[in-house]
């Protein structure tokens, strides 16, 4: 019988999971739960485009005098001026370093954390690495899925290297996540990502 990657034994917390890199599929079925990869067409909110128009106008002039060189200068610069724009414009509390702790393998802060209708966590991945991202944010929607009282509404997240976004949907009744292989650029596609990422809060 081929041994696990992960020790039923030792404790993990989220980022961990990005560091140790287990092939995906064994890691989620390890908690239960499986990955399908599919080209994905969200719901799109109607918004007040006005409303976030000095958004794009700031990343083209910030674009311009600075270099985008670390996770830290992604998440200032790109990442967390969208998620609080999206907060004043619902009026919705914006969670950053959000703490969960489910058990002693599903435990850590998760990067955003937004709730509204739906709930979307979303995480900036290190190193410009995407996939590795994807992991890690599949075992946050897992604890969430594992934290949160039952419902059927689905769980929505999305990894982000700043100017790349790719989403994900969690179904909390088949233990299925959904893996968007589409992806939107910052700022060419901020109208369309704003209004996905809206679409899934008031979903």
């Amino acid at each position: 019988m081929q041994k696990s990657l992960i020790d039923p034994k030792k404790s993990y917390t989220f980022s961990d999971y990005f560091t140790l890199n287990p092939p995906i599929n064994e890691l989620l079925a390890y908690f239960g739960y499986h990955k399908e990869a599919t080209s994905c067409i969200w719901a799109k909110a109607t918004i007040d485009l006005t409303f976030f128009a000095g958004l794009k106008q700031q990343f083209e002039t910030h674009l311009r005098i600075t270099e985008l060189t670390t996770e830290s200068a992604r998440q200032q610069v790109l990442v967390a001026p969208i998620l609080l724009n999206i907060g004043v414009y619902l009026q919705t509390k914006v969670y950053i370093e959000y703490p969960l702790r489910v058990t002693h393998q599903l435990k850590g802060k998760i990067d955003y954390y937004l709730q509204r209708q739906s709930n979307l966590l979303i995480i900036e991945a290190k190193n410009d690495d995407l996939a590795r991202g994807f992991t890690q944010l599949a075992v946050e929607l897992i604890a969430f899925d594992q934290w949160l009282e039952e419902d059927n509404k689905p769980l929505y997240g999305c990894v982000s290297i700043g100017n790349v976004w790719q989403f994900a949907m969690l179904n909390r009744a088949s233990k299925v996540i959904i893996q968007d292989i589409n992806s939107y650029s910052v700022p060419t596609d901020l109208e369309e990502l704003l209004q996905i990422l809206i679409g899934m809060l008031d979903g």
